[in-house]
Formats: C-alpha cells, structure tokens, sequence
C-alpha cells in the first residue's frame, strides 16, 4: 500500500494534536476549578475521529456519543466554540446546555446515552438516503456499548433497508472500569456478519493501514448505500473521567511510548505544526474566558391567560375514518410526511385500522419496521433532526415502555439541549386503554409515566372534536416531538355531533383545543373533566345525571394534556362548585393530582368541592367482568357525581 502523501499525514495528525492539546488544557481548567460537571477524554484514540473523517463530505452528518471531542474538533474544526460550551459560555456550540457529552454544530451531534445514538443516526442515514444524494451518517461507538441492544434494533433497520450508515466502533477493550474480556461473548465481526452489515478491521497504531480501511469502508457505505462496521483498535491513555482510572500505569505506559500522536509531536521536524495546534488552542481558552457565562432562560410557554371559545365542529363520522382521512390528507399536502411503524402497510392497515390504504396511496411513505419500538422512534428522531416529519405507530401504547430512552433523554432533549438549532418535529402516536380485554400488558393508559418530561408533549385524542383539531396543527406548525394518545374504544365510535338541547358544544382557540360541552344555564352543579377515551362515557354520563337525577353538569375534555396549565379553564370551571376529575389510569400521581394541585395554587380563594375518580392500583385482568368492575364505569361516574353534589 503506497504511503500517503505528505499533506493527508500533516492534515490527519493537525486534527488529532489539536485534539489532544485541547483535551490537555481542558483537564487542566477543570483543576483548575473553571470548568463543571464532566469530562472525557479520548486522548490516545485522536486519530479515529481524525482518520473517518477524511472521508465524510459536506452533506454528511455525524453522531457521537459521551468521550466525543475528537471526534467534533475533527468533523468541525470548531475549538473556540467547543472550549465556551465547556466553560459554559454563551458562544458555546449549546450555549452552555449541553457541555462536554451534548454537542451540537454543523451537522455534528452526540449524546450521553450509550447505545441510543444509534438509531437516531441510521434516521439520518434514512433522511440521506430520501434526500436522493449520496451523503451519509456516521456513528461512533465503544465497544463497551455492545451489549445495548438498540444497536441492533438499527442494524437491523439499517441492513433491511438499505441505509448508508458507517458504524464506528473503537475498540479500547475496557468499558468505564470492566474490561470487555468481562462482558462481551462471541464475536464482533460475527455480530457484523449476522446483520449483513459490511466490515473492516484497522487500529490506530497502523494509521496508514486505518486511513486505508476507512477509505474503503466511507466508499462502499456510499456505493453500495448499505450499512458498514469499522473496527478500529485503539486505546485510551487516560482515566474514563477525569481521574477514575484503575489500570496499573505499566499496562499504561508501554501504549504511550508507541502512541503515534505522542510520537509525531516529539519529531523536531513537526514543531512548526505542533506550535500552530497549541496557539489554536490557546486562542480558543482566552476566547471563552472573556465570553460572557451562559444565563438560564426559562423555555416559552404555549400557554394562554385567557381563552376564546367558539362553536366546535360538528359530524357523526367514525373516529377510526376520520383519522385515517386526515392521515391521507397530510401525506398528500406534505412530501416530507413519513409514516413508520409495526404491521401499518396495506393490506392490514395497522391494529386499528387507521392507516389502511395509506401505504397503496403513497408509496414508500408509509413502511412496516420489525419490532423495535426503541429502534424505530429513535429512526424517527434522526429523520426529524434532518428536517423530515415522521409519523411513527407504537402498535400498543403499553409498548411505550420499550422506546422510554428515545422519547426521554434522545428526542425529548435534542432541541434544547442543541440550544434550538434543530426542530424535532417527531410524533409518536399509539392507542392505549382498555375495555377490550387484552389483559394486564395490552390494556394500560401509562400517560403518567411521560407526563412531566421536558420537552415532550402528550395530547389524546377525544371524539367530542374531530382528530383534525388535533393531528392538523401538529402536523404542520412546528409542534416539537409529541406522544398522541389514541384511546382504542374510540376507534369504533362517531364524533359525538352536534350538542343534545340544552348545550352547546365548544372549543378553544389554544393551539390543540379543549372541548367544552357548556349547558345553556349561568350556572352548574358540576363540572365532569377528563381527556381521551372518557369523553365519550362523560358526555354521556352529563346527560344521564341531567335526565334521572336533575343536576346540570358541563364537561371539560383538554386535547393536551402536558404541557398543562388550569388557569386558563378557571373561568369556565369557576361555574360549578363541584369537581370531579376521571382518569382510566393510576390515580397516584396522574392528571388528575396534578390539577388538584394546580387548583390549590392558582385558586386558594376558591371552594371549590373536588371529587376523583380513578381505577386502583392494580394491573387489569383480561376477565371481562373483572376489567367492567375496575376501570371507571358510566354507573360509577354517575353514583360519585351524585354523591358529590348531594
């Protein structure tokens, strides 16, 4: 193999010294006491980052993980700004947010969570791959993340179809302090293989050879538009994390003497080019410490202070059609919709019917996956950071479990923590509920497990206004990544229509609306709130306590869920001196306890008489007489309506 040329070498080891002197001065500015948090070094394994991306062009992206300096200093050149995000300045790449672990610039991301990259990047290798070019992603990984199974949840996706994704495993056989000897069975290139992923093997003391391996692996990534591993062996001189390291230093030592970074700056020849890393350095550390610190700004509220109502739309058409209607509707409007999801292809159309014919309409925006409810929203996060808007079926909400990482620390976090450089325009949407008798995992609202998260936002469904109240803004403004409940009973029912006599029926003019169902009288005995699957058993239930028992009863149905203010319905629900709040999940802890104590702090003048009405704490059984005897029945939320207003 002929050497390389005299600048690919200068050029190749410029990133990895600068790489180096950088990570230096920044171990030292943390005992120094002005850095916080975190660091990670990758000193010894420079010329990975420095070597792959030779190859990646303008176009390519690259996701890396928690030790990722090296791998951005290489990609962007970007020390200045690397530097201020790690002393926590304003002109940091994140503005502070995102620290060592969470960079964001130029096409470049990583993020602390092992293993969960790498879905997200084989979305942006599928957003390459659409976009008809020949770009690509990148991903880097430890092989001590080889035991995280949504590794092969994208290897999977990615070999299936097709995606030009580069798997980059550096191979410094220790995790943080288990050596992979420990923790690691069979083979890595019989793991490769198993995929039909392609795979090269290279170290990083052989550089030439690596520069070599890394061209071919970047080139038939591209050519063949297939994932591919590179196996790099490597090492990494320092400690996991600052000064954690537990190896004996004559392990160490004989590693930094044939270190070719350590050894390519000790060559008198290449002193000119040493001293311009270290005054690129140096520049970068004065800049940020003049930068003016970084200042927490609060995110901006949705929230309104007051709202207008107006008449709702009215129909009797079923919730299931509507739906997939809308669906059609979006698709055809929008080239950049996708639909991804378990078994939503025609002919079966999904479990409940709501994409049936979706995929015969459009072709190829529309795609059955395998099941891997990790792997697919994580594709759908990295299809939203590319700028397309995917649309991905959890087939049971009681799977959400599984993708838990993705929505929380992947595609909740990305356009915060990248300080809004990105839009996720992500939407997870996936039934949940019960009365059907799926039994104790088919059968379960888990709403209360995603309530809370930062920057994810959970609406439901009703039939009180038609999806398109819902799905239409979500689908087209910039509504950032959003789990949509869809209530399995309400599939089969019809929009509720136009209001019995007596009411009217009305929404408000918030972005994803709150169904009113107001009488016609000044005043209420009561107010019924609930969201979702309830609002077909409430209206019904306001109507029944009016009819048998004379009590005037209005019913509040919010379409979002969280985020979530009470103060905006006050007026409205300052109307009835009774509450009663009814949830088909937990009680503890849920929706309902949450505007409790919002109504304690936003109205502690008000006397208000507040009911719940919840299922217990107990796992649904699939005997229909049990489940009727547990989850909230129209017979129950009349009896504890009654007995609130008695």
């Amino acid at each position: 193999m002929p050497a390389p040329d005299p600048e690919t070498a200068a050029r190749i080891f410029g990133k990895a010294l600068r790489t180096r002197f950088v990570e230096e001065r920044l171990l030292g500015l943390f005992a120094e006491g002005k850095l916080f948090g975190t660091l990670h070094t990758c000193i010894g394994q420079e010329l990975v980052g420095a070597v792959v991306t030779e190859f990646l062009r303008p176009g390519d992206t690259v996701f890396s993980n928690h030790r990722g300096h090296g791998h951005f200093v290489a990609f962007t050149g970007d020390l200045a700004g690397l530097v201020a995000e790690l002393m926590g300045r304003e002109s940091g790449v994140c503005g502070g947010y995102g620290g060592s672990q969470h960079l964001c610039a130029g096409g470049f991301f990583s993020n602390g969570i092992q293993g969960g990259i790498v879905p997200v990047a084989a979305g942006l290798a599928l957003a390459a791959k659409l976009r008809g070019a020949d770009g690509l992603a990148a991903v880097f990984i430890g092989d001590g993340t080889l035991g995280e199974g949504t590794i092969y949840e994208a290897c999977n996706l990615a070999a299936r179809w097709g995606l030009p994704l580069l798997v980059v495993l550096e191979d410094n056989g220790i995790a943080q302090s288990t050596r992979q000897a420990e923790t690691f069975a069979g083979s890595i290139p019989a793991r490769a293989e198993g995929f039909g992923l392609g795979y090269a093997r290279a170290d990083t003391w052989h550089w030439e050879e690596f520069l070599a391996a890394a061209e071919r692996a970047v080139a038939a990534v591209r050519r063949d538009q297939r994932p591919f591993l590179l196996h790099v062996g490597t090492y990494r001189l320092k400690a996991h994390s600052k000064g954690d390291d537990t190896r004996p230093r004559d392990e160490v030592e004989p590693f930094e003497l044939r270190d070719p970074v350590g050894q390519f700056a000790a060559d008198p020849a290449r002193a000119p080019q040493v001293r311009a890393a270290r005054e690129a350095v140096a520049a970068a550390v004065t800049a940020a410490e003049a930068a003016t610190p970084a200042v927490y700004r609060p995110p901006p509220s949705d929230a309104k202070e007051a709202l207008s109502w107006t008449p709702a739309p009215t129909g009797r058409e079923r919730l299931v059609h509507a739906l997939n209607q809308g669906f059609a509707g979006a698709l055809a409007a929008d080239p950049k919709l996708l639909f991804i999801g378990e078994d939503i292809e025609s002919p079966y159309g999904g479990a409940f019917k709501a994409t049936q014919g979706l995929s015969a309409a459009f072709p190829g925006r529309v795609r059955n996956t395998p099941i891997s409810e990790a792997g697919i929203v994580g594709l759908g996060s990295g299809l939203a950071l590319a700028g397309w808007r995917p649309v991905v079926e959890i087939m049971f909400g009681d799977f959400v479990g599984l993708a838990f990482d993705q929505l929380v620390n992947h595609a909740a976090k990305f356009e915060r923590m990248y300080r809004q450089q990105v839009a996720v325009d992500l939407v997870v949407r996936t039934p949940m509920g019960g009365r059907r008798g799926y039994g104790p995992t088919h059968s379960q609202t888990l709403d209360r497990h995603l309530l809370g998260t930062p920057g994810l936002r959970v609406l439901a469904l009703n039939n009180l206004l038609p999806p398109s109240a819902l799905y239409g803004p979500l689908l087209t403004g910039h509504g950032g990544p959003a789990l949509v409940l869809e209530n399995k009973v309400l599939y089969g029912t019809h929009l509720r229509g136009p209001a019995p006599a007596g009411y009217a029926l009305l929404q408000s003019g918030e972005r994803f609306p709150t169904a009113w169902l107001r009488p016609d009288a000044p005043g209420a005995d009561l107010t019924l709130l609930g969201y979702g699957g309830m609002s077909e058993m409430l209206a019904t239930a306001a109507e029944r306590l009016f009819i048998e028992h004379d009590l005037i009863v209005q019913l509040l149905c919010p379409m979002q869920i969280y985020p979530f203010s009470v103060g905006p319905l006050l007026p409205a629900l300052r109307r009835a001196g009774r509450l009663l709040i009814v949830e088909e999940g937990q009680g503890f802890a849920g929706f309902g306890a949450e505007v409790a104590a919002q109504l304690a702090e936003a109205a502690p003048d008000w006397n208000v008489h507040l009911g719940r009405l919840a299922p217990p704490a107990d796992i649904i059984p699939s005997s229909g007489t049990m489940e009727r005897a547990m989850l909230p029945s129209l017979e129950a939320i009349v009896a504890r309506a009654v007995e609130l207003c008695a």
